[in-house]
């Protein structure tokens, strides 16, 4: 599990970091988060985890299931900090200019959400097993 890392390798500014995001997201002030949040907290802190590694941290999908002391989140945040698999803001921007057919800084609404919507797919695709399509879908000819 997530607490078996130390976290010596963040700096006090990392820890300060942390704490203030992880405060933002103790709605009732006593020091936990719920771990529903553990992925938007990470989020907050510049990092971009998926949704596999949320859960193999700890994270729930449903919330009040657990909660999360800081010194419980910050092994946490060090062990996603470390991880190659995540991508950075200048990635995504990398990526999204491949749809800059203008060379204008835009790009088309559809394709954004066409991609977007792909990116979502392909995440829960990675998080777990592929779910049976719905029974309408099955019916439309071909």
């Amino acid at each position: 599990m997530a607490r078996e890392h130390s976290n010596a390798d963040l700096s006090a500014r990392d820890v300060d970091r942390a704490g203030f995001a992880f405060s933002i997201y103790d709605f009732e002030g006593k020091g936990t988060i719920d771990a529903f949040y553990i992925g938007d907290v990470l989020r907050a802190l510049n990092l971009n985890p998926t949704l596999a590694i949320i859960e193999k941290m700890g994270g729930t999908k449903k919330k009040n299931e657990k909660k999360v002391k800081l010194d419980e989140f910050l092994p946490i945040y060090s062990q996603v900090k470390k991880e190659k698999e995540s991508g950075s803001y200048e990635d995504f921007l990398e990526c999204l200019k491949l749809y800059d057919k203008a060379e204008n800084g835009l790009m088309l609404q559809a394709e954004l959400s066409h991609t977007l919507m792909s990116l979502a797919f392909l995440q829960k695709m990675v998080a777990g097993p592929f779910p049976d399509p719905p029974p309408e879908a099955a019916a439309e000819p071909a």
